[in-house]
């Protein structure tokens, strides 16, 4: 896994450092939103499959208000995406890499300290 994520890491370093310079940008601005941590609730809430506005503001005990508001800025970032179904919309992680990166960091938090 490392070896693939050096080797796409000077691959893009070596394409354009401008572009280059707006992909790191962009992850950085990611972890940002993820930092927050309702908005990191309402992701994980969503792992579990699509889940509305209401749902998750009673699973994370906050307002719907709320929820929406950073509904808005996941979607924007590309970290969840938004599925009518009738009049109701449905939140989900975007792809799999969303699902993996936050899977993959919350398994290296549960690992004992030195492993």
């Amino acid at each position: 896994m490392f070896i693939r994520f050096k080797l796409l890491f000077l691959i893009m370093a070596q394409k354009s450092s401008d572009k280059f310079d707006e992909h790191v940008q962009q992850l950085a601005d990611m972890f940002s939103l993820l930092g927050d941590v309702t908005r990191l609730r309402i992701v994980l809430a969503c792992l579990s499959g699509p889940a509305s506005v209401g749902e998750i503001a009673e699973k994370l005990g906050v307002s719907s208000s709320l929820v929406s508001h950073h509904l808005r800025l996941l979607r924007g970032a590309r970290l969840l995406r938004a599925e009518r179904r009738g009049k109701q919309m449905f939140y989900s992680p975007l792809d799999n890499h969303v699902e993996c990166v936050i899977e993959d960091m919350m398994t290296h938090v549960a690992e004992p300290a030195g492993s």
